[in-house]
């Protein structure tokens, strides 16, 4: 794993969050997106070589729905950015981690994602990044 990539806040209002984590940084966010496969809309602030990603559920079905409910606002998971997500995911699974989902899958800018179930990581949510190729015909 090459460094911490972000840390994702879950929240009850994007907005109202935004707002807050403005003020806090002293810079806006930078990116809003949408992920529906998941339920959540995300946005997205840089601190330094840092970012924080501010999660809101979409439907009541979402996992940030169900986290939310459970555990209310708060530090929903720490992202390390990888170079191989596959062979990383091969390499914790070796060593006895749950992965949720072995099949890396398409997540908030720009990433391919994968996600170690928080009973095998002392009770956090660890998501593994890797930059996901882009389409062909865009990018330089």
């Amino acid at each position: 794993m090459k460094k911490i990539e972000h840390i994702g806040i879950a929240v009850n209002d994007l907005e109202a969050s935004n707002n807050l984590f403005e003020k806090l940084l002293g810079r806006p966010h930078y990116k809003i997106e949408e992920v529906a496969s998941e339920g959540v809309r995300t946005s997205f602030f840089k601190n330094g070589p840092n970012k924080i990603e501010l999660l809101e559920a979409t439907n009541p079905d979402s996992p940030i729905a169900k986290f939310l409910e459970k555990k209310g606002q708060g530090i929903h998971h720490v992202a390390f950015a990888v170079d191989d997500i596959v062979g990383e995911i091969k390499r914790l699974k070796g060593e006895g981690f749950t992965i949720l989902n072995e099949t890396p899958k398409k997540g908030a800018d720009n990433k391919l994602v994968a996600f170690l179930h928080p009973k095998t990581t002392n009770g956090v949510l660890v998501e593994l990044c890797q930059e996901a190729p882009l389409p062909k015909g865009e990018g330089a």
